[in-house]
């Protein structure tokens, strides 16, 4: 078990984002990696609300219908906390918002825009939902020219329908990073999985080659935790050793950067993914 210790730091954060008004998916998720990204000067903000109109099992994110609310002073909050605590990696993720018509594709741009408004050394990092797969919500994030962009993939292909909701699916989150890619060649693109649920190696493998082959550059492997409220238990841990090997097989399949351990997710230690680019790739 990884214990909080909270500390000036840790305490500054929270209060800079409770005054600016914005979620974090560290502090809601209550993160065991909180302490460890906010000292080092990364945030992963949660935007378009908090109710998602999916219902993926693994997550505890309240699903319904957020009745098409959206809060477009959002953006310039989020930026204005990155400005306050000179943050040197943002990433910016969201609740899938199926019930507005681009997705919310046009509140990522818009935030990316305004931290690099008020905030240009800060490297942006977009974690965002497939967006329906359709063309013009994915051109409008890619034209925003974040440093990173992801979709996760989540689990192996044979685990997706009983872990993801319905109208998502693997083969869709394949096809939406093909298609990040192909409009934002020189932009990292990013995807994850979570182990542990019952996958078997050779599972594993298939995804990452499938990942590789659509063109990801940057790959995240951790170990799945039922959060408080999930219906989807852990099947097994797997050992630190288990993720070492995956991790130098997923290098020999050509991925840039590998991040691979019981703690690692999305958004962890995501500015070291990226940390030898000294500018924008966009």
């Amino acid at each position: 078990m990884v214990k909080l210790v909270p500390g000036p730091g840790l305490n500054r954060v929270r209060e800079t984002m409770r005054a600016r008004q914005v979620r974090t998916v560290c502090d809601s998720s209550h993160c065991p990696n909180i302490g460890d990204c906010w000292g080092n000067g990364t945030a992963t903000f949660m935007i378009l609300g908090g109710v998602c109109t999916r219902a993926c099992r693994f997550c505890a994110i309240h699903s319904g219908d957020p009745k098409g609310e959206v809060d477009l002073d959002e953006p310039k909050r989020v930026a204005m906390a990155v400005a306050d605590l000179r943050l040197k990696h943002a990433v910016i993720t969201s609740v899938t918002r199926d019930d507005v018509d681009d997705g919310g594709a046009s509140m990522f741009a818009s935030t990316v825009r305004e931290i690099r408004r008020l905030s240009p050394t800060t490297t942006i990092e977009v974690l965002i939902p497939d967006m329906r797969e359709e063309a013009g919500p994915l051109r409008t994030i890619s034209k925003s020219c974040p440093d990173v962009i992801g979709h996760n993939i989540e689990v192996v292909r044979s685990l997706q329908h009983n872990t993801r909701d319905p109208k998502a699916s693997y083969e869709r989150s394949l096809s939406v990073l093909r298609r990040l890619k192909d409009l934002a060649p020189a932009t990292w693109t990013k995807t994850s999985l979570m182990l542990g649920l019952g996958e078997v190696r050779e599972e594993v493998l298939q995804a990452m080659r499938d990942a590789r082959e659509s063109g990801v550059d940057l790959l995240a492997l951790g170990q799945y935790l039922q959060p408080k409220g999930g219906s989807l238990p852990v099947a097994r841990y797997v050992a630190p050793e288990e993720f070492a090997e995956l991790r130098l097989e997923a290098l020999r399949l050509g991925f840039a950067r590998v991040m691979a351990g019981p703690l690692v997710r999305s958004s962890f230690h995501a500015h070291d993914m990226i940390a030898e680019e000294e500018d924008s790739r966009c």
